[in-house]
């Protein structure tokens, strides 16, 4: 039987990762198939992903009945909720975790977007996250910002796994490595092991092109649309073969800690005059991840091309591009610090949407 593209993708090194959780596609054993049939070895979660999956259909009245009864906090009902459908995902990912040594097989769980500007309390939730679901392929995803790039250090010096959730910036990035780095450097220091610990920077790219995309509108400039996003992430990645190398990376290899692979999220396709499939064709690397929602996979999966490793092509007109889009007015850092605000706000607005979908479950089920 020929080997499907994802399965194709795979063999490159580069990991599938499935950008939806519900209790439906675990308890359906869609999430099995989907292992099977379309390589997928992850699972990623954030508060938009949960609201979808809380605000539709019936997989969870049952339990939500139960709750309601005896918990009157909306809040801690949705982590009573979320740590379930994490706790299942876990364990049915657990095969790919083992097979890889412990290098995938994860499920990420985000912490609530409103503390993202918060370092202790999203420490404090990143661990207690970790403690509750209590499974070696768990990681928490901390958001990018400057507040949140020391507790993601804190994180990996108590060893825990940690996702670090929109990277938009080749500065942040760098950043997000580095107190990666520190953070093993304090683990191995304190005799803890950093084989034990796993990690990847998720770096959004369609979002990049679109908030680029609009300015360059603003400007008449068509030639440089769409350009950017691919660009962003081909510099990061040059980042990483670059920081996991040399003396420095080397002590801690030899400790037996891992690289922190770039993760590719945000790779649907949001402008429908690019190629449904471009944010996987012209990534494709090895010891990297890429986080597809349904469409994309389905649509890779029909006609995607995997020409080798683009993710290593075109780095020099990468830097030039970059030359190019500050030449006619393009302020980079004011993009991706906007889609940064953006991107917590999205997530923040989603939980809260969620606290208000469980408030009208409650009405509803009481009044049934």
């Amino acid at each position: 039987m020929a080997k499907s593209r994802l399965h194709q993708l795979a063999e490159r090194g580069q990991s599938v990762w499935f950008d939806t959780l519900s209790r439906e596609l675990v308890q359906t054993g869609e999430l099995k198939r989907m292992m099977d049939a379309d390589a997928v070895t992850g699972v990623t979660s954030n508060p938009t992903i949960f609201q979808k999956a809380i605000s539709h259909g019936d997989f969870y009245d049952e339990q939500l009945k139960e709750l309601l009864d005896e918990i009157d906090d909306d809040k801690e009902i949705f982590f009573r909720l979320a740590l379930d459908d994490i706790r299942d995902a876990c364990d049915v990912l657990r095969p790919a975790w083992d097979a890889a040594g412990g290098a995938d097989g994860f499920v990420s769980m985000e912490v609530e977007p409103g503390i993202a500007y918060d370092t202790e309390k999203s420490f404090e939730q990143a661990i207690w996250i970790h403690e509750q679901v209590d499974r070696p392929n768990l990681m928490v995803k901390i958001p990018a910002t400057e507040a949140g790039l020391p507790a993601i250090e804190d994180c990996i010096a108590r060893g825990r796994s940690i996702n670090i959730t929109l990277i938009f910036g080749l500065d942040r990035y760098e950043a997000v490595v580095e107190a990666y780095l520190r953070g093993l450097e304090r683990l191995v220091a304190g005799g803890g092991d950093p084989s034990k610990v796993a990690s990847v920077a998720s770096f959004f790219v369609s979002r990049v092109d679109t908030e680029t995309d609009k300015r360059l509108d603003a400007l008449g400039n068509k030639e440089l649309q769409g350009k950017l996003a691919i660009a962003n992430a081909k510099l990061a990645y040059q980042h990483y073969l670059e920081t996991f190398a040399g003396p420095r990376w080397e002590f801690l290899a030899a400790k037996g800690a891992r690289t922190q692979p770039c993760l590719w999220a945000s790779t649907s396709t949001k402008n429908p005059a690019y190629r449904d499939v471009i944010y996987v064709e012209e990534l494709i690397g090895p010891v990297t991840v890429n986080t597809m929602p349904l469409e994309t996979i389905e649509a890779f999966q029909d006609h995607g091309e995997i020409r080798g490793d683009t993710v290593l092509e075109g780095v020099d007109e990468a830097k030039r591009l970059f030359e190019q889009l500050r030449d006619v007015g393009i302020d980079y850092d004011d993009v991706t610090d906007t889609l940064e605000a953006e991107g917590v706000q999205k997530f923040a607005d989603s939980f809260d949407e969620i606290l208000t979908g469980i408030q009208s479950k409650r009405t509803v089920l009481a009044a049934a």
